[in-house]
Protein backbone atom coordinates (compact mmCIF):
# COMPACT_ATOMS: atom_id res chain seq x y z
CA UNK A 1 0.00 0.00 0.00
CA UNK A 2 1.64 3.33 -0.76
CA UNK A 3 0.75 6.79 -0.71
CA UNK A 4 2.39 9.10 -3.69
CA UNK A 5 2.27 13.28 -4.11
CA UNK A 6 3.55 14.96 -6.97
CA UNK A 7 4.17 19.07 -6.73
CA UNK A 8 5.57 21.70 -9.14
CA UNK A 9 5.98 25.25 -8.02
CA UNK A 10 4.65 28.02 -10.86
CA UNK A 11 7.66 29.93 -12.54
CA UNK A 12 9.02 32.93 -10.24
CA UNK A 13 12.43 34.10 -8.36
CA UNK A 14 12.01 30.26 -6.99
CA UNK A 15 11.49 27.23 -8.49
CA UNK A 16 10.83 23.69 -7.22
CA UNK A 17 9.83 20.44 -8.42
CA UNK A 18 8.80 16.73 -5.92
CA UNK A 19 7.72 13.79 -6.54
CA UNK A 20 7.20 11.76 -3.53
CA UNK A 21 5.90 8.47 -2.71
CA UNK A 22 5.76 6.99 1.28
CA UNK A 23 4.43 2.76 1.48
CA UNK A 24 3.67 0.25 3.84
CA UNK A 25 4.63 -3.63 3.74
CA UNK A 26 3.20 -6.56 4.91
CA UNK A 27 4.32 -9.96 4.18
CA UNK A 28 1.89 -13.24 4.19
CA UNK A 29 2.49 -15.02 7.16
CA UNK A 30 4.41 -12.42 8.98
CA UNK A 31 7.52 -13.99 7.09
CA UNK A 32 9.23 -10.34 8.10
CA UNK A 33 8.07 -7.35 10.24
CA UNK A 34 5.80 -4.94 8.62
CA UNK A 35 8.07 -2.02 7.04
CA UNK A 36 7.33 1.60 6.00
CA UNK A 37 9.49 2.62 2.35
CA UNK A 38 9.89 5.92 0.84
CA UNK A 39 11.11 7.47 -2.40
CA UNK A 40 11.67 11.01 -3.22
CA UNK A 41 12.92 13.68 -5.44
CA UNK A 42 13.38 17.30 -4.80
CA UNK A 43 14.76 19.98 -6.83
CA UNK A 44 14.68 23.02 -6.03
CA UNK A 45 16.37 26.81 -6.70
CA UNK A 46 16.33 30.30 -5.75
CA UNK A 47 17.56 33.79 -7.71
CA UNK A 48 19.60 35.67 -5.40
CA UNK A 49 20.45 37.85 -8.01
CA UNK A 50 20.57 38.35 -11.62
CA UNK A 51 23.42 35.61 -12.29
CA UNK A 52 23.33 33.90 -8.69
CA UNK A 53 21.31 30.91 -8.06
CA UNK A 54 21.22 28.70 -4.89
CA UNK A 55 20.29 25.23 -6.21
CA UNK A 56 19.37 22.21 -3.95
CA UNK A 57 18.51 18.76 -4.66
CA UNK A 58 17.32 15.57 -1.95
CA UNK A 59 17.17 11.97 -3.33
CA UNK A 60 15.42 9.75 -0.93
CA UNK A 61 15.48 5.76 -1.72
CA UNK A 62 14.86 2.55 -0.60
CA UNK A 63 18.00 0.68 -1.96
CA UNK A 64 19.28 -2.97 -2.30
CA UNK A 65 22.27 -3.23 0.41
CA UNK A 66 23.52 -6.17 -1.58
CA UNK A 67 22.61 -7.38 -5.53
CA UNK A 68 23.45 -11.01 -4.32
CA UNK A 69 21.06 -11.46 -1.11
CA UNK A 70 17.48 -11.86 -1.65
CA UNK A 71 14.96 -8.49 -2.21
CA UNK A 72 13.55 -8.82 1.80
CA UNK A 73 13.45 -5.87 4.08
CA UNK A 74 16.91 -7.59 5.88
CA UNK A 75 18.53 -6.47 2.56
CA UNK A 76 17.15 -2.72 2.12
CA UNK A 77 18.04 0.65 3.63
CA UNK A 78 17.16 3.92 2.91
CA UNK A 79 19.47 6.16 1.12
CA UNK A 80 19.22 10.01 1.32
CA UNK A 81 21.61 12.38 -0.68
CA UNK A 82 20.97 16.01 0.22
CA UNK A 83 23.12 18.49 -1.92
CA UNK A 84 23.20 22.34 -2.09
CA UNK A 85 25.30 25.11 -3.09
CA UNK A 86 25.41 28.12 -4.83
CA UNK A 87 25.72 28.78 -8.91
CA UNK A 88 27.42 32.07 -10.18
CA UNK A 89 27.03 32.82 -14.54
CA UNK A 90 29.13 35.12 -16.03
CA UNK A 91 29.02 36.48 -18.95
CA UNK A 92 31.83 37.19 -21.24
CA UNK A 93 31.01 38.50 -24.11
CA UNK A 94 28.20 38.22 -26.73
CA UNK A 95 29.40 33.92 -26.84
CA UNK A 96 31.27 32.94 -23.50
CA UNK A 97 30.40 32.09 -20.59
CA UNK A 98 31.93 31.72 -16.78
CA UNK A 99 30.40 29.61 -13.85
CA UNK A 100 31.44 28.75 -10.96
CA UNK A 101 29.66 26.49 -8.53
CA UNK A 102 30.33 24.93 -4.84
CA UNK A 103 27.92 22.32 -3.28
CA UNK A 104 27.84 20.56 -0.06
CA UNK A 105 26.27 17.20 0.01
CA UNK A 106 25.65 14.68 3.15
CA UNK A 107 24.30 10.97 2.34
CA UNK A 108 22.96 9.04 5.32
CA UNK A 109 21.65 5.18 5.41
CA UNK A 110 18.99 3.95 7.81
CA UNK A 111 21.04 1.09 9.06
CA UNK A 112 23.71 2.07 11.07
CA UNK A 113 26.04 -0.16 9.96
CA UNK A 114 26.17 1.31 6.39
CA UNK A 115 28.82 4.27 6.11
CA UNK A 116 27.48 7.80 6.23
CA UNK A 117 28.90 10.28 4.52
CA UNK A 118 29.69 14.08 3.63
CA UNK A 119 31.08 15.46 0.69
CA UNK A 120 32.49 19.18 -0.40
CA UNK A 121 32.61 20.11 -4.37
CA UNK A 122 33.91 23.47 -6.11
CA UNK A 123 33.81 23.72 -9.82
CA UNK A 124 34.99 26.41 -12.67
CA UNK A 125 33.33 26.11 -16.23
CA UNK A 126 33.81 27.81 -19.78
CA UNK A 127 31.12 27.46 -21.76
CA UNK A 128 31.48 29.23 -25.83
CA UNK A 129 28.28 29.34 -27.84
CA UNK A 130 29.42 28.40 -31.46
CA UNK A 131 25.82 28.87 -32.29
CA UNK A 132 22.15 28.86 -30.90
CA UNK A 133 22.25 25.12 -31.37
CA UNK A 134 25.57 24.42 -30.48
CA UNK A 135 27.99 25.07 -27.44
CA UNK A 136 31.38 23.36 -26.17
CA UNK A 137 33.88 24.15 -23.71
CA UNK A 138 36.04 23.09 -20.68
CA UNK A 139 35.18 22.12 -17.00
CA UNK A 140 37.53 21.50 -14.21
CA UNK A 141 35.93 20.52 -10.58
CA UNK A 142 37.37 18.60 -7.63
CA UNK A 143 35.56 17.15 -4.34
CA UNK A 144 36.55 15.80 -1.40
CA UNK A 145 33.88 12.76 0.42
CA UNK A 146 34.75 11.85 4.11
CA UNK A 147 32.63 8.99 5.62
CA UNK A 148 31.73 8.77 8.89
CA UNK A 149 34.70 5.99 9.60
CA UNK A 150 37.01 8.85 8.70
CA UNK A 151 37.79 7.33 5.48
CA UNK A 152 38.46 9.44 2.69
CA UNK A 153 38.20 10.13 -1.06
CA UNK A 154 39.47 12.96 -2.75
CA UNK A 155 38.28 13.35 -6.77
CA UNK A 156 39.55 15.95 -9.65
CA UNK A 157 38.33 15.74 -13.21
CA UNK A 158 38.73 18.01 -16.14
CA UNK A 159 36.69 17.35 -19.00
CA UNK A 160 34.90 18.96 -21.96
CA UNK A 161 31.31 19.23 -21.77
CA UNK A 162 29.05 20.22 -25.15
CA UNK A 163 25.45 20.53 -26.38
CA UNK A 164 24.29 20.31 -29.91
CA UNK A 165 20.69 20.20 -31.43
CA UNK A 166 19.47 19.50 -34.36
CA UNK A 167 15.88 19.53 -36.11
CA UNK A 168 14.77 16.00 -34.56
CA UNK A 169 17.85 15.07 -32.58
CA UNK A 170 19.84 16.54 -30.01
CA UNK A 171 23.00 15.43 -27.56
CA UNK A 172 24.88 16.56 -24.70
CA UNK A 173 27.75 15.49 -22.28
CA UNK A 174 31.17 15.59 -21.16
CA UNK A 175 34.09 13.96 -21.94
CA UNK A 176 37.36 13.94 -19.83
CA UNK A 177 39.81 12.59 -17.52
CA UNK A 178 39.32 11.90 -13.59
CA UNK A 179 41.54 10.94 -10.86
CA UNK A 180 40.53 9.15 -7.19
CA UNK A 181 42.56 8.69 -4.38
CA UNK A 182 41.08 6.84 -1.82
CA UNK A 183 42.48 6.92 1.99
CA UNK A 184 41.12 4.20 4.12
CA UNK A 185 42.35 3.07 7.83
CA UNK A 186 45.09 1.46 8.32
CA UNK A 187 46.59 1.39 5.01
CA UNK A 188 48.32 3.78 2.73
CA UNK A 189 46.33 5.97 0.01
CA UNK A 190 46.31 4.51 -3.43
CA UNK A 191 45.56 6.57 -6.28
CA UNK A 192 43.90 5.74 -9.66
CA UNK A 193 42.45 7.32 -12.95
CA UNK A 194 40.61 6.50 -15.87
CA UNK A 195 38.49 8.27 -18.51
CA UNK A 196 35.07 9.62 -17.09
CA UNK A 197 32.41 11.39 -19.03
CA UNK A 198 28.53 11.05 -19.89
CA UNK A 199 26.35 11.08 -23.09
CA UNK A 200 22.91 12.00 -23.50
CA UNK A 201 21.34 11.26 -27.08
CA UNK A 202 17.82 12.07 -27.65
CA UNK A 203 16.15 10.68 -31.21
CA UNK A 204 12.89 11.50 -32.54
CA UNK A 205 12.66 8.93 -35.05
CA UNK A 206 8.73 9.56 -36.41
CA UNK A 207 6.06 11.23 -34.96
CA UNK A 208 5.43 7.96 -32.80
CA UNK A 209 8.54 6.77 -31.80
CA UNK A 210 11.19 8.46 -29.35
CA UNK A 211 15.18 6.86 -29.25
CA UNK A 212 16.82 7.98 -26.17
CA UNK A 213 20.52 6.93 -25.26
CA UNK A 214 22.43 7.93 -21.80
CA UNK A 215 25.42 6.37 -21.04
CA UNK A 216 28.08 7.62 -18.00
CA UNK A 217 31.44 6.34 -16.39
CA UNK A 218 32.53 8.01 -13.03
CA UNK A 219 35.26 7.96 -10.59
CA UNK A 220 33.19 8.02 -6.76
CA UNK A 221 32.29 5.95 -3.74
CA UNK A 222 29.15 4.25 -2.55
CA UNK A 223 27.69 7.78 -1.02
CA UNK A 224 27.26 9.22 -4.38
CA UNK A 225 23.80 9.47 -6.16
CA UNK A 226 24.57 7.50 -9.19
CA UNK A 227 22.23 5.02 -8.25
CA UNK A 228 19.40 7.71 -8.16
CA UNK A 229 20.51 8.89 -11.98
CA UNK A 230 20.81 5.36 -12.74
CA UNK A 231 17.91 3.68 -11.57
CA UNK A 232 19.31 -0.20 -12.69
CA UNK A 233 22.54 0.05 -11.12
CA UNK A 234 23.02 -1.25 -7.37
CA UNK A 235 26.32 -0.51 -5.32
CA UNK A 236 27.79 -3.32 -3.03
CA UNK A 237 26.83 -1.28 -0.06
CA UNK A 238 28.77 -4.20 2.03
CA UNK A 239 32.37 -2.67 0.02
CA UNK A 240 34.02 0.27 1.23
CA UNK A 241 36.39 1.35 -1.71
CA UNK A 242 36.92 3.50 -4.42
CA UNK A 243 34.81 2.70 -7.37
CA UNK A 244 34.46 3.20 -10.85
CA UNK A 245 31.18 2.40 -11.82
CA UNK A 246 29.73 2.64 -15.68
CA UNK A 247 25.80 2.61 -17.05
CA UNK A 248 24.80 2.68 -19.89
CA UNK A 249 20.89 2.39 -21.00
CA UNK A 250 19.11 2.35 -24.50
CA UNK A 251 15.28 3.22 -24.60
CA UNK A 252 12.24 3.73 -27.57
CA UNK A 253 9.33 5.28 -26.32
CA UNK A 254 6.23 4.68 -28.26
CA UNK A 255 3.07 6.51 -28.58
CA UNK A 256 0.48 4.01 -30.09
CA UNK A 257 -2.15 6.27 -30.48
CA UNK A 258 -5.52 6.69 -28.39
CA UNK A 259 -2.90 7.33 -25.09
CA UNK A 260 -1.40 3.99 -25.55
CA UNK A 261 1.99 3.39 -24.69
CA UNK A 262 4.97 0.91 -25.32
CA UNK A 263 8.46 1.57 -23.51
CA UNK A 264 11.07 -0.46 -24.47
CA UNK A 265 14.92 -0.38 -22.35
CA UNK A 266 17.73 -2.40 -22.83
CA UNK A 267 20.58 -1.58 -20.38
CA UNK A 268 23.93 -2.51 -18.90
CA UNK A 269 26.48 -1.55 -15.98
CA UNK A 270 29.47 -2.29 -14.00
CA UNK A 271 31.21 -1.56 -10.67
CA UNK A 272 34.69 -2.16 -9.95
CA UNK A 273 35.35 -1.51 -6.23
CA UNK A 274 39.10 -0.89 -7.04
CA UNK A 275 40.67 -1.17 -3.88
CA UNK A 276 39.56 -4.83 -3.42
CA UNK A 277 40.07 -5.96 -6.83
CA UNK A 278 36.41 -6.95 -7.37
CA UNK A 279 34.13 -6.52 -10.27
CA UNK A 280 30.29 -6.77 -10.04
CA UNK A 281 28.28 -6.38 -13.60
CA UNK A 282 24.78 -6.05 -14.76
CA UNK A 283 22.43 -6.33 -17.71
CA UNK A 284 19.12 -6.78 -18.51
CA UNK A 285 16.12 -5.49 -20.53
CA UNK A 286 12.38 -3.72 -19.18
CA UNK A 287 9.28 -3.20 -21.43
CA UNK A 288 5.68 -1.72 -20.20
CA UNK A 289 2.43 -1.11 -21.68
CA UNK A 290 -0.08 0.96 -21.12
CA UNK A 291 -3.76 1.25 -22.75
CA UNK A 292 -6.74 3.13 -21.39
CA UNK A 293 -10.00 0.84 -21.03
CA UNK A 294 -12.15 3.86 -20.56
CA UNK A 295 -12.12 7.42 -19.72
CA UNK A 296 -11.13 6.65 -16.01
CA UNK A 297 -9.62 3.17 -16.15
CA UNK A 298 -5.93 2.36 -17.02
CA UNK A 299 -4.40 -0.81 -18.07
CA UNK A 300 -0.85 -1.11 -17.48
CA UNK A 301 1.64 -4.21 -17.50
CA UNK A 302 5.39 -4.97 -17.65
CA UNK A 303 8.12 -7.72 -17.20
CA UNK A 304 11.74 -7.24 -16.59
CA UNK A 305 14.91 -9.70 -16.94
CA UNK A 306 18.28 -9.17 -15.15
CA UNK A 307 21.55 -11.05 -15.28
CA UNK A 308 24.19 -10.13 -12.81
CA UNK A 309 28.23 -11.15 -12.61
CA UNK A 310 30.06 -11.16 -9.69
CA UNK A 311 33.71 -11.78 -10.16
CA UNK A 312 34.45 -12.45 -6.26
CA UNK A 313 33.09 -15.97 -6.61
CA UNK A 314 32.55 -16.29 -10.16
CA UNK A 315 29.10 -16.79 -9.95
CA UNK A 316 25.97 -15.63 -12.30
CA UNK A 317 21.96 -14.99 -10.92
CA UNK A 318 18.92 -14.17 -13.36
CA UNK A 319 15.77 -11.88 -11.97
CA UNK A 320 12.41 -11.93 -14.13
CA UNK A 321 9.80 -10.27 -12.69
CA UNK A 322 6.31 -9.42 -14.52
CA UNK A 323 3.54 -7.21 -13.24
CA UNK A 324 0.25 -6.30 -13.95
CA UNK A 325 -2.69 -3.51 -13.25
CA UNK A 326 -5.30 -0.79 -13.30
CA UNK A 327 -5.31 2.73 -12.40
CA UNK A 328 -8.57 4.79 -11.45
CA UNK A 329 -8.57 8.37 -12.00
CA UNK A 330 -11.06 10.08 -10.20
CA UNK A 331 -10.11 13.48 -11.32
CA UNK A 332 -7.68 15.71 -12.72
CA UNK A 333 -5.65 15.26 -9.22
CA UNK A 334 -6.36 11.96 -7.67
CA UNK A 335 -5.50 8.48 -9.30
CA UNK A 336 -6.13 5.25 -7.76
CA UNK A 337 -3.29 2.55 -8.46
CA UNK A 338 -3.40 -1.36 -8.46
CA UNK A 339 -0.89 -3.75 -9.28
CA UNK A 340 -0.07 -7.44 -8.91
CA UNK A 341 3.29 -8.99 -9.95
CA UNK A 342 5.65 -11.98 -9.38
CA UNK A 343 9.18 -12.32 -9.10
CA UNK A 344 11.42 -15.05 -9.66
CA UNK A 345 15.21 -15.74 -8.91
CA UNK A 346 17.71 -18.43 -9.92
CA UNK A 347 21.41 -18.58 -9.25
CA UNK A 348 24.44 -20.61 -8.94
CA UNK A 349 24.22 -20.65 -5.41
CA UNK A 350 21.22 -22.56 -4.19
CA UNK A 351 20.57 -20.21 -1.05
CA UNK A 352 19.82 -17.09 -3.35
CA UNK A 353 17.52 -18.52 -5.51
CA UNK A 354 13.73 -17.75 -4.50
CA UNK A 355 10.23 -16.86 -6.20
CA UNK A 356 7.49 -14.14 -4.56
CA UNK A 357 3.80 -12.67 -5.29
CA UNK A 358 3.08 -9.47 -4.22
CA UNK A 359 -0.09 -7.21 -4.33
CA UNK A 360 -0.16 -3.25 -4.30
CA UNK A 361 -2.41 -0.44 -3.86
CA UNK A 362 -1.93 2.64 -3.54
CA UNK A 363 -3.67 6.70 -4.05
CA UNK A 364 -1.56 9.30 -5.84
CA UNK A 365 -2.32 12.94 -5.82
CA UNK A 366 -0.73 15.43 -7.83
CA UNK A 367 -0.95 19.49 -6.60
CA UNK A 368 -2.09 21.75 -9.25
Amino acid sequence: MFVGVQHSSDPGNCNSDLIAKVAYSRWLDETFTPETSANGDFQGDCRLGSNLVWEASDYLRDVTQDSRVNNTPNNRTQKNVFRTGPVLTLRMGAVDELQLSAAYENTEFREPEQKDGERYSGAVAWNHFFSPSFTAGLSASVDQSELDTEEEFDRATISAPFTKAWAATSVSGAAGYGQIESSLQNSSPREYEAFVGNVLLVRQINVTTEFELEASRELTDQTSDFDARFDDFIFNLDQTSAVEVSAVRLGFNNDLGGASTFDIGIFANRSDYLDIGIEEDGAGIDAAFRRPLTGQLTWTTGARYELFRYSADDTEDDVLRVNTGIDFQLNRQLNFVSRVGYEKRTSDVVSREFAEAWVLVGVQYQFR
